[in-house]
Parts: C-alpha cells; sequence; structure tokens
C-alpha cells in the first residue's frame, strides 16, 4: 500500500516471497520506485529499469500507472499480467484510494494461466482438426436452426465461405424445396432420440450443383438431456459413385468399341440357358484385319474396330452384341432357329464386307461366321460356345467369308488338326521331314540354282501338304525350329555340290519375330561350309507388313553377311512396290497365279508383262514361279523374262534325282529346250 506520495506504508510476507525480496531490505516510507530496485537486484525484474520507470511516472515524478491504457489515471483501477524470469505469471491490481493513495495486489496466477494457455491450445487444436476434417461438419443450433460452426470441408462443398453461413439457417442459403427437405430430416432427428444415417441421396449445393451425399447427423443435448445442437457429417460421394458406375462398365464392357466384353457375354449366355428357350451363339471372325492393321498400326486397326462394331449393333437387331477380343465378336440371338439366325448371320456377313475407310483408303475385311444351336449343339454355355467355335475354325478352313453351322463331325475334324499339329512336333525328330529341290534355270534353259521345299512324309497319314502343315505350324511357332533344320539341310546339301548352285529357301513371317534368325543364318553357313552368295533367302511382304522397321533392319543385317533376298509371290499383297523402294532385294518373284492364267486372262499377262518391266528399270532379275506349259515359256521369252522355275523346267524331286545337274556325274547340262524369238 502506497499512500499520496507513493511511499510504501504496507507489505506483507507474501509480497516479499513471490519476487524473493529480504523483508529487512524493503524499507516503510520509501518511494515505490525502490521496490523495482530491489526486485532488479533479486533477479524478479528483467526490463530496463529507467525506461521502464519513465514510462509508469508522470512529469512530476507520481505513479500513473499504464500509460498505454490509462485505465489507472481513469478509472483509478488496472490490472495486468507479468511475466518473471523464472517462468512464473503474477496478476497485478493497482487501486487508487480515497486520500490518494493506492493499493497493490500481486497474485501467483500461474497454474490458472498454463490451464489457460492448455486450454486454448487444446481449443486450438481441437478447431484445427476440425477444420481439416476430410468430411463436411456442420453444426447447427436447435433452438433457432441457425449454423453455428462449419469447417473447411464444408466450404468447398457448398461453395460458401463460411462468414455467408453462419448465423444463418437453412432457408437463408438454400432454395425453398431443398430448404423444405433439410427441415424435414431436422424434425426427424429431434424426434428421434438417436443419430440418423441417410445414404446415396442428393443435395443441391447453393453454387457447386447438385451432390450425392452420405450423410450422419447426431443432436447434441445438454446435462438436463435437452437438444442444443445438430451435427451432421456430410460426405461427397458424387465422384466415387461414379468411379464405381465406370469401373462396373469397365468390368463388362470393351473400352475401345463400348460393346459388352466377354466376362457380361458369359454370364448373358448362362443366362439364357438358365430360361430354356431356344437361341443360338454366333461367332464372327474379320477376316482382313490383321493386314490393316500391320499397315496402319493400332490406330488404324483401332479405326476399324470401332466402325466395325457400329455396323454389327446396327444389323444385329436385338441380339446381344459382344466383343470377345481383338478381333473376334458373339450374338446371341434368340427366337425360331435356325431362321432367325440365319438371317441375322446373312446380315452381319454383308455388312462386315462392305469397304471401310481407313486413313483415306477403302478395305474389304470381311467376316465369316460360325454358329451352334441351343439346345441342338449343346446344353451348357462351355459346349455352347466352344462348338460355335468349332464351327467358325472349320469355316475359315474352307473358306473365308462364309458361315458355317456346327455339325457334329467337325469335332473330329478339329481334334484330326490338334493331332496333326502334336504330330509336327516330332516330325524332324523322327525323320518325317525331307527336302525337295526344284531347278531354277535362266530363260534359255542354264540351270542357275535350286529351291529347297519342305514335304512331311507322315507315318500313318502319308504324304501331307505343305498347304495344311505348315499353317499348323506358324500358329504353334513350330516353323522356327522347322525353319532352322530346313535351312541347315539345305545348306548341308547346297555345300556338297560340286557346280557352284544356287539354293534358294524359304523364310516365314514368325522367324522374323522369335529368335535371332541373323545369327542363326550367320551359324548355319559357318557350320554346313556354304558360301554366303549361294544363299537365296526368299520371303513375302508378310515379313515387313508386322513390324517394318524391325524386318528392314534384319534383312539389312542378313543381307551384310553376303547372302541374298528375293521377294516371292510377288503382286498378291498390298504395298509390293513401296518395299521395292525401302529395301535392295536381289530378285523378284511374280506368283504362278499370274503365270497360271496367261493363256486365258489378259489382265494377269499384262501385270507380268508389267513386273517385268518393273524388273528391268529396277535392275533387279525377275523369276517367274509356275511355269507348266510350253505357251507360258513361250510368253516369257518373247517378254525378255529373266528366270523360270515350274514343271517345264523341273518338278520338286529328292536332289538324288538332279545328280547330274549338282555336277555329281560327268554328264552334260540339262538344258530347257531352247524357243527362239
Amino acid at each position: 500500500m502506497f499512500d499520496a506520495e507513493d511511499r510504501l506504508i504496507l507489505f506483507n510476507q507474501r509480497y516479499a516471497e513471490l519476487y524473493r525480496l529480504n523483508p529487512t531490505d524493503i524499507e516503510l516510507g520509501s518511494n515505490f520506485t525502490e521496490q523495482f530496485r530491489l526486485r532488479k537486484k533479486a533477479g524478479t525484474f528483467t526490463p530496463d529499469l529507467v525506461k521502464y520507470l519513465a514510462r509508469v511516472m508522470d512529469e512530476s515524478g507520481r505513479f500513473r500507472g499504464n500509460p498505454n491504457a490509462g485505465e489507472f489515471l481513469i478509472k483509478g483501477h488496472e490490472t495486468k499480467l507479468v511475466e518473471l524470469p523464472d517462468g512464473r505469471c503474477i496478476s497485478v491490481t493497482n487501486h487508487r484510494m480515497h486520500d490518494g493513495g493506492w493499493v497493490s495486489t500481486h497474485s501467483d496466477v500461474t497454474e490458472q494461466r498454463n490451464a489457460e494457455r492448455e486450454r486454448d491450445r487444446t481449443r486450438t487444436f481441437l478447431d484445427t482438426i476440425v477444420d481439416h476434417v476430410p468430411a463436411t461438419l456442420v453444426v447447427k443450433s436447435v433452438h433457432d436452426r441457425r449454423y453455428v460452426l462449419i469447417n473447411r470441408a464444408g466450404e468447398n462443398f457448398f461453395g460458401l465461405p463460411r462468414e455467408e453461413i453462419i448465423g444463418k439457417t437453412s432457408e437463408d442459403i438454400f432454395s425453398k424445396a431443398q430448404a423444405d427437405i433439410i427441415a424435414a430430416r431436422d424434425e426427424e432427428l429431434l424426434h428421434a432420440n438417436t443419430e440418423m444415417f441417410v445414404q446415396d441421396h442428393p443435395l443441391k449445393t447453393p453454387r457447386k450443383g447438385t451432390r450425392l451425399i452420405t450423410n450422419k447427423k447426431v443432436t447434441i443435448r445438454d446435462e438436463d438431456g435437452s437438444p442444443q445442437y445438430f451435427v451432421n457429417v456430410i460426405e461427397d460421394v458424387t465422384n466415387r459413385q461414379q468411379a464405381e458406375a465406370r469401373i462396373e462398365y469397365l468390368a463388362n464392357h470393351d473400352s475401345l468399341t463400348g460393346l459388352p466384353n466377354r466376362a457380361a457375354f458369359t454370364r448373358q449366355l448362362e443366362t439364357a440357358v438358365e430360361r430354356g428357350d431356344t437361341f443360338a451363339v454366333v461367332c464372327l471372325d474379320l477376316d482382313h484385319f490383321r493386314e490393316v492393321n500391320d499397315i496402319f498400326g493400332h490406330a488404324g486397326g483401332d479405326h476399324l474396330l470401332c466402325e466395325m462394331a457400329k455396323r454389327l449393333q446396327e444389323t444385329a437387331g436385338g441380339a446381344f452384341l459382344a466383343r470377345m477380343g481383338g478381333d473376334e465378336f458373339a450374338l446371341i440371338v434368340e427366337g425360331p432357329q435356325p431362321a432367325t439366325t440365319e438371317a441375322v448371320a446373312d446380315r452381319i456377313r454383308v455388312a462386315a464386307s462392305e469397304e471401310i475407310e481407313v486413313e483415306g483408303q477403302e478395305f474389304q475385311v470381311g467376316g465369316t461366321i460360325g454358329v451352334a444351336l441351343y439346345p441342338t449343339d449343346g446344353y451348357d454355355a462351355t459346349t455352347l460356345l466352344g462348338n460355335a467355335a468349332s464351327a467358325l475354325d472349320q469355316a475359315k478352313l474352307e473358306a473365308r467369308g462364309t458361315i458355317r453351322f456346327f455339325e457334329a463331325q467337325m469335332d473330329h475334324l478339329l481334334r484330326e488338326r490338334r493331332e496333326l499339329q502334336l504330330d509336327l512336333r516330332s516330325a524332324a525328330a523322327c525323320g518325317e521331314l525331307k527336302l525337295a529341290f526344284q531347278p531354277q534355270s535362266q530363260i534359255n534353259g542354264d540351270i542357275i540354282g535350286f529351291e529347297a521345299l519342305l514335304r512331311w512324309h507322315h507315318p500313318h497319314r502319308g504324304v501331307i501338304s505343305p498347304n495344311n502343315f505348315i499353317p499348323l505350324a506358324e500358329e504353334s511357332e513350330l516353323i522356327v525350329p522347322i525353319g532352322e533344320w530346313v535351312l541347315r539341310e539345305a545348306c548341308r546339301e547346297a555345300a556338297s555340290w560340286p557346280k557352284d548352285l544356287q539354293v534358294a529357301v524359304n523364310l516365314s513371317p514368325v522367324q522374323f519375330q522369335h529368335g535371332d534368325l541373323v545369327g542363326m543364318v550367320h551359324s548355319v553357313l559357318l557350320e554346313t561350309g556354304l558360301a554366303p552368295h549361294r544363299l537365296e533367302l526368299e520371303i513375302t511382304e508378310n515379313v515387313l507388313i508386322g513390324d517394318f522397321s524391325s524386318a528392314v533392319s534384319i534383312l539389312r543385317r542378313l543381307k551384310l553377311l553376303g547372302v541374298r533376298i528375293a521377294m516371292d509371290d510377288f503382286g498378291t499383297g498390298y504395298s509390293s512396290l513401296s518395299y521395292l523402294q525401302s529395301f535392295p532385294f536381289d530378285k523378284i518373284k511374280i506368283d504362278k497365279t499370274f503365270i497360271s492364267n496367261l493363256d486365258h486372262n489378259p489382265q494377269s499377262a499384262a501385270i507380268v508383262r508389267a513386273v517385268i518391266g518393273l524388273g528391268r528399270g529396277l535392275g533387279l532379275p525377275v523369276l517367274a514361279e509356275g511355269v507348266e506349259t510350253k505357251s507360258q515359256l513361250e510368253f516369257l521369252v518373247r517378254e525378255d523374262c529373266d528366270q523360270v522355275q515350274g514343271y517345264v523346267v523341273g518338278r520338286p524331286l529328292p536332289i538324288e534325282d538332279y545328280t547330274d545337274l549338282v555336277g555329281r556325274r560327268p554328264t552334260e547340262p540339262k538344258r530347257l529346250v531352247r524357243i527362239v524369238k
């Protein structure tokens, strides 16, 4: 306590303890400034003493309190908190008395202040947590239905800042129709005495449009059980529902064409079987999809598939149409059978055969169809689909672009095909594969070499045509080891000929796609000792249609070995001319289909004449295959064709039948009859 002259007139023991002062050092009658000097000395006052006293004293040196607040001078009292160096917090209250003196009360409020700070930290922490909860949190007063809290997620959800929400009712924010729905649910919640869960219902927000939400609501009550607040946790499931719907769609539909996929087709087929009504399973394969895909790449192939899917949808009527993968489609056709399916299948076949434009070029793709009927051809989904596939396979073997219904004997034919493929795996090891050699000659009759042709002598089936077993070998990739065997045998045989004749060996496109073809050829040449210039490798343009750049790279590496490269079956594909420009071939072989038609087809004659002229212009020798008649040979002589191959020169026979031609007997070389122009 200080008197009107600011002199100390009273203090208690607690005051001395708070500031760690020795009571004997505290002199009654001393000026109030002396107390701060004592505290400074005791270490319980850290500010600059001179500056502090200048702030709390007026010009006459009298105490005036905190000049910033001015409460002591104006109201006669002030309260402030003082932080001591040791961390304690002291609450100081100065109160003026009637005689002009003043009383200063000092209370240690450290624990209280710490509790308040902890409370504030907890409140800040909770506010932060609530504000960062990823779901929308909304609190509304039960009394007046006004919003009292909304977190950051709620602001984003409604599209409004919290300043435009807090203190307002649903009627102030939402449309009347939406506000009425909210009010009705609030009333329902109020009388439910339990939490409420509402799943997947629409809510039209003020600025974010209509969203699909799931919300959980609960009423908060006080100690007396009176309702105080509605708490609503809202989860926006719009995107999730869209994602789930998309996943569901993708699980049952082809992502490229939008048609149902194989899984959806299988379920639909099983459902059709359970119903028990007659229906048909139709399998469709596109006939020339691979050529388009190889020429224009995946983009062109995808465009074709999408266009074909649209056509099939337009012609399928009410049939269930699905894409099974690649260029395979399938349908379930319900109704009287087989008439209904015959009509649908014929419409589909016609639609598939119509030209489709791909990157400015028209292509006639076509399709082959196989059909199985329920219950005639099977009582379960697996059998029906398998039999429809069997009918399709048979149709592809017999004639592309046709429709075949399943027949019981098809199973037998397909089993035979599979058995033949299995037998082919061991054919080389069992000595069943043989090479026949067909001579090739200059147009004047001089023999220049032989083409090695593969033959299969099956122990039970006899001689099997290459047209039957080569496709099987390519499908199963057996052509890779078989092709290596053919090359090795042909080179080994040619290396033993006394005469320096060429040997021609065909390469399959599959050999370019699997294994190290260049390394294999090099190894065979070294192993057999055949001079590289005597080996001629024949390819069709199918080798180049796949991966063009890779195929050309392999061909260039083969040519670096010193071997010759010939274009076989020239004129039967899409892009032979462009391929001649892209790679320096050593020979062109005219396909035998053109030669066989020379006598009765002027177009074939024109084509052969043009190819011979093309070869002459490019400086490439041209060999005509399949020359069988004297008239064909005469035509080729007149047109100055370089080389010929066919029955008119010699049939494919074991090399022992041509020992004189290869120089194993001292006889004159066999020559063609010269035809003088």
